[in-house]
């Protein structure tokens, strides 16, 4: 595509005239710029892209779109935001490929992993081809692809979307993160349907109080649009249980339709019954009443799979299908997922990583637990101190044996964050150990006959972040390993 092609979609850049290269690529990050490329200088938490537009021409960049004058030998476009113009350049660049998908965005504090997972498969299980955004990995058709943000930028979004495009998907599902929204990474995408999971807190480090991060996530609904289009209307899918569902309404003009079990909502599951084994439910909607068996446990998982069903029902997929696909669903990594070696206690990884989270898990494994309840938790670091105390009360609270450690201290001190951690239990004793891989094996050392020992707080990663190092590491086989070596 022609630069001037290009800059007509833009609307927003100082005048100009000038040279007119082919522009076969749009990059953000230096390194990737090859001969040809439309270079974009992103202003970043850490870097400022506009400092490494220099390399990027040498690399073979044609032109360059910037927030300030730079004296480069090829066309510099100044903009008030690059990362706006970035995604509007984006969106033209690829061929507005999400106006050829049909889009549904996933939104919340918690389950928006598991609740993509049950669209997804969903939509194979109704024969079709599907694509996947969110925090575990980037999923097209079978294959699978790895993720760096649960949402990624605009133009990896883009690309993205043109891939699936290219690839012949129908539709595609991605988790949309409070980030994502108010950094703008979504603009240009044009979604169908929109689903609110639910609001507890998180993030604050970033959004500094409760009113920005649920704004946040409102805007998700809100850039649905304004218009009534009767041959792709749009959906609003939101959790009547969740009191920022009330503001959500006010702030959207597509079709609403809601789910929940304590409030009355057009989808809703009455009569739950859990088990080690499962979850049973009444699923209640406008065209029957079906009785549901999952093997996904908890009531955290009841409203993920209401989420889900809302979303395809919307999208027309028959209620046959989807309870089938529900019943048959075994988990999603690092979501309640069982570690079984063979022995006579129970071991549980999740990804719960916030108060609410937390504290929903463990309310589920008490309605089985036999015995003693193990809790090995931490929190990040580098994110929301004002969660640490309150993730160590749920886990005083709800736990036999606390046991305090690292998650991911990044460049914090990992004592400190423990400290912090501690400050939230009175009159209990909790065991902290730095070291997560010895804390886990104490837990699974310890633990006995009909006990249940939950990890928490990395679910499906495969990493631990202490300083500026990645370094191998998954709850998952480190609880193996140590149940192997016990037995």
């Amino acid at each position: 595509m022609k630069l001037q092609t290009l800059l007509s979609y833009l609307h927003d850049f100082t005048a100009y005239v000038g040279e007119n290269p082919t522009i076969t690529s749009i990059e953000m990050d230096s390194r990737e710029v090859k001969k040809g490329s439309l270079f974009v200088c992103i202003q970043g938490f850490t870097v400022d892209g506009h400092d490494f537009a220099k390399q990027a021409v040498d690399h073979g960049a044609v032109a360059v779109i910037a927030e300030k004058p730079l004296d480069l030998p090829v066309p510099v476009i100044q903009v008030k935001d690059s990362r706006r113009a970035m995604a509007v350049l984006a969106d033209a660049f690829y061929g507005q490929p999400t106006h050829r998908l049909h889009l549904i965005g996933v939104t919340g504090t918690n389950g928006k992993t598991t609740t993509t997972h049950i669209i997804e498969r969903i939509f194979r299980n109704a024969h079709k081809k599907t694509g996947l955004i969110g925090t575990i990995n980037i999923k097209i058709g079978d294959e699978t692809y790895d993720v760096k943000n649960t949402t990624p930028e605009s133009l990896i979004l883009q690309k993205t979307f043109k891939k699936m495009v290219d690839e012949q998907v129908d539709v595609a599902v991605m988790e949309v993160s409070s980030h994502a929204l108010h950094m703008g990474r979504v603009h240009g995408c044009d979604f169908d349907v929109a689903v609110f999971t639910n609001l507890t807190q998180d993030h604050l480090d970033y959004h500094q109080t409760m009113d920005h991060y649920r704004w946040s996530k409102g805007l998700l609904f809100a850039q649905l649009g304004n218009r009534f289009n009767h041959e792709r209307p749009k959906f609003a899918v939101l959790n009547e249980d969740d009191p920022a569902s009330s503001e959500y309404k006010k702030s959207t003009a597509a079709t609403i339709i809601t789910y929940g079990i304590d409030q009355k909502s057009d989808i809703m599951a009455k009569n739950i019954q859990m088990t080690t084994s499962g979850t049973t439910f009444d699923l209640v909607t406008p065209i029957d009443t079906v009785r549901v068996r999952t093997k996904l446990i908890g009531k955290f998982s009841v409203y993920n799979i209401l989420a889900a069903v809302a979303a395809c029902l919307v999208s027309r997929i028959p209620l046959t299908t989807i309870v089938e696909t529900i019943e048959q669903i075994e988990g999603v990594p690092g979501r309640f997922e069982v570690v079984d070696e063979g022995q006579n206690f129970t071991v549980i990884v999740d990804y719960a990583h916030t108060p609410d989270s937390l504290e929903n898990v463990l309310k589920t494994i008490r309605q089985f637990a036999e015995r003693r309840v193990f809790v090995v938790v931490g929190c990040g670091g580098d994110r929301d101190r004002t969660k640490r105390p309150l993730m160590g009360q749920i886990a005083a609270q709800y736990g036999d044996v606390p046991i305090f450690t690292s998650d991911n201290p990044r460049s914090e001190d990992p004592l400190a964050i423990l400290k912090e951690m501690e400050a939230g239990v009175s009159g209990k004793n909790v065991l902290s150990i730095v070291d997560r891989k010895e804390a886990i094996t104490y837990a699974i050392d310890h633990a006995q006959e009909g006990d249940v020992v939950l990890i928490a707080g990395k679910g499906h990663e495969t990493y631990q972040i202490i300083g500026d190092q990645v370094l191998h590491f998954d709850d998952r086989l480190v609880a193996r390993e140590a149940i192997r070596r016990r037995k």
